[in-house]
């Protein structure tokens, strides 16, 4: 694994053995940050799921303020704060080590605000109810956030859940990427 492109392009990333974790793809990640574009520059993301960090470091290597990742399995932790050291992202970084639930509300607690939140749950698990229809999820994103949710393209989407909408989905091989936004308030 490498980072595709930004500040840190090319730079490699350090991955955790065995099939415990999933990480986007290359391919994956090169093709949901062109679709991104410009709309990156000195965001605030959430990284749910975070793995070894790909998805949140290739976001900070393309423009992004800091990133929060959001990981229980230890040996993934270990290796995405070494991802962090080594490339020098630690002053625009943090690390919760937790399940998600309990990050999302403590983070709701702390009234954290994020632009984009990216969540690369295991694949065919029940974490998409609990993401879309989560109170937390709404006080988290900002007024124009975007939650963006990797699954297998086999998988099928979710349309629209507690206040927040699929408004596109884009697939790549066997990933597909749903974007949810909040439902407008205007009439």
């Amino acid at each position: 694994m490498r980072v595709i492109a930004g500040a840190l392009r090319g730079r490699k990333l350090h991955s955790v053995k065995g099939p415990s974790i999933r990480p986007t793809s290359d391919r994956a990640r090169e093709s949901l940050f062109a679709c991104l574009g410009p709309s990156i520059a000195e965001t605030h993301w959430l990284d749910l799921f975070a793995g070894t960090g790909a998805v949140g470091i290739e976001a900070i290597s393309r423009g992004a303020a800091n990133v929060v990742f959001v990981e229980r399995a230890r040996a993934a932790t270990q290796v995405l704060e070494r991802n962090l050291t080594d490339l020098g992202l630690v002053s625009q970084t943090r690390v919760l080590r937790r399940d998600v639930r309990a990050a999302l509300q403590g983070l709701a607690r702390e009234g954290c605000r994020f632009d984009w939140v990216f969540a690369d749950p295991p694949y065919a698990s029940d974490w998409l109810p609990v993401l879309v229809e989560s109170p937390e999820m709404q006080e988290l994103l900002g007024s124009t956030g975007v939650l963006v949710i990797e699954r297998a393209a086999a998988e099928p989407p979710s349309s629209k859940l507690l206040g927040l909408r699929r408004t596109e989905t884009r697939t790549f091989g066997g990933t597909a990427f749903d974007w949810f936004e909040k439902e407008s308030t205007h009439v």
